[in-house]
């Protein structure tokens, strides 16, 4: 008895020392969000609008809101040196005139703000209030793209999977079809199949960009029931809450691979110097096949 005793007593005595051994998860690195600076790319212009939702309505000012929506978020949350850039006129011009306007200006993060359509045979004609417009309930969800050539691919490549990861808390599912062979020219890569991110080497503003870039489309405008729901502020909120998340996560590991970097060039020890897993090529969660693109 007296041993039975004994061994009950020393139990929480060895368990607080396994306890002990179990290391603390590891703090995530700070983000100095003052310093650290994001352009926000209004994709189309009023002149040039891009695509029509189901109830005709135009993607430009799909985007224009939920940039403006990202913006308000970012700077109330201290990031205040967020920039949105828009632009005038013709499609093209415009979106030269844009990126030489980011890449003029020494940013940390390049984000495209877009809202999706559909390949034309697959619209669908209704009438909405009386007047002719066109539709496509066959999908739904959002998509985001990175390009094989941009400079900083590796960076890019991590902020979309976070951004992804952050969308996907938040119960907002990525669209899969750009997978599928009927998608022909628009058929895409995709790269990591937990968070939607896709790839697309010859998307202008991600190849030319000088900062790890990345192109959002929030959703389907030509759904008719999903175009309801980004029409909605709750809607505009949730996104531009998940982005800022992912671009707080994304600031502190950045800085803390630029620390790491500049400790090694002053002689810091190596342990103080370690760097970042992105600095290294090596990511250290996630999709096993977007690991290996990052390797």
């Amino acid at each position: 008895m007296v041993a039975l005793v004994a061994a009950f007593a020393a139990m929480p005595l060895a368990a607080a020392r396994a306890d002990s051994r179990q290391p603390f998860p590891k703090p995530k690195p700070r983000c100095e969000r003052p310093a650290f600076r994001v352009l926000l790319d209004v994709g189309h212009t009023a002149d040039d609008p891009g695509a029509r939702s189901a109830r005709s309505a135009t993607e430009f000012e799909f985007n224009l809101r939920l940039a403006r929506e990202i913006e308000r978020n970012l700077k109330d949350s201290g990031f205040t040196q967020t920039v949105v850039l828009v632009s005038k006129g013709p499609a093209i011009a415009a979106l030269i005139s844009r990126m030489r306007r980011a890449n003029a200006a020494p940013a940390d993060l390049f984000l495209s703000i877009h809202h999706d359509s559909v390949p034309e045979h697959f619209l669908e004609s209704w009438l909405n209030a009386g007047s002719p417009a066109r539709f496509s309930d066959r999908f739904r969800g959002h998509s985001i793209f990175v390009s094989f050539e941009n400079r900083h691919l590796k960076e890019s490549l991590h902020f979309a999977s976070l951004l992804g990861s952050e969308l996907k808390v938040r119960d907002l599912n990525y669209t899969p079809h750009y997978t599928e062979r009927f998608m022909g020219s628009r058929q895409r890569e995709l790269l990591d199949n937990r968070t939607g991110v896709y790839r697309f080497d010859k998307l202008y503003v991600l190849r030319t960009a000088r900062m790890p870039a990345v192109l959002f489309e929030a959703g389907m405008i030509v759904n008719r029931e999903e175009e309801l729901a980004l029409a909605t502020p709750e809607r505009r909120s949730t996104l531009a809450l998940a982005a800022t998340d992912a671009i707080e996560g994304f600031c502190g590991q950045r800085q803390a691979a630029t620390k790491a970097v500049a400790g090694r060039h002053d002689g810091t020890s190596p342990a103080q110097a370690r760097p970042h897993p992105m600095a290294t090529g090596r990511r250290p969660t996630g999709d096993p096949q977007t690991a290996r693109l990052l390797r």
